[in-house]
């Protein structure tokens, strides 16, 4: 199953809202929108969005103001798409903390274009990988696919956001609290067993022995790695 990236579209003009909107159901993305800084706050903290698109002639705040605390409180990638075209709003912009910026109007094959640019750095940045392969599993981060022997697997949301987790990290081990924090965000009390009960589905997915598995493994009390490519495979419960 492909699972959809999110984008967040602040603006307080609901015309241009209508326009990003259309543009981005037509390349299926998931798409939440806010009208000012108070709410485009909450919405980050609510849905967790991969990109947020932003502009800066905000009613209760300037946009620029809210790029610091975007960068501060998520991981996501923030593209200002904003009418102020001088130079020194760009660098102001982009040495706050954004990510890339569109001058309006736009056309949105080019903001089409910058989403998916941003979205590949995100994904190559510290390292990162576009694709990981353990055992006969490939996992594509940007399609946001998983394969095995050829067959497309069918995720639900919340086993890729662990599985892409892990991935992310192949070889190396995700602590529990990471992984909870990363997929159940709103949760105020963390249940490992929720955890433990969605790691066991994702097992018998992609495991061709989930008893004896050979691709997630499990650090007893800590959490669970990803089986790199170059790992000799062993038993992990």
């Amino acid at each position: 199953m492909k699972v959809r990236h999110k984008v967040l579209v602040v603006d307080d003009e609901l015309h241009i809202r209508r326009l990003i909107h259309a543009a981005l159901a037509r390349a299926d993305y998931a798409i939440v929108e806010a009208e000012n800084a108070r709410d485009a706050l909450d919405m980050l903290r609510k849905e967790r969005p991969d990109i947020v698109l932003l502009d800066l002639g905000l009613p209760d705040r300037d946009g620029l103001e809210l790029v610091p605390l975007v960068k501060q409180q998520s991981d996501t990638t923030l593209i200002v798409v904003s009418a102020r075209d001088a130079t020194d709003q760009k660098v102001a912009a982009l040495d706050l903390g954004a990510d890339d910026y569109l001058t309006k109007p736009f056309d949105t094959d080019e903001l089409l274009a910058r989403v998916r640019v941003a979205l590949r750095n995100r994904m190559t940045r510290d390292g990162g990988m576009l694709a990981v392969t353990a055992g006969d599993v490939t996992i594509d981060l940007i399609a946001r696919t998983v394969v095995k022997a050829g067959r497309e697997v069918h995720l639900t949301p919340k086993e890729y956001a662990v599985l892409a987790q892990l991935a992310r990290h192949p070889g190396r081990v995700i602590t529990h609290k990471q992984i909870m924090t990363e997929v159940w965000p709103r949760e105020v009390d963390h249940h490992v067993e929720y955890l433990r009960v969605l790691v066991r589905t994702l097992r018998q997915k992609l495991e061709s022995d989930p008893q004896q598995p050979q691709i997630i493994s499990n650090e007893l009390g800590i959490g669970y790695r990803l089986r790199s490519v170059s790992e000799e495979a062993g038993p992990g419960q």
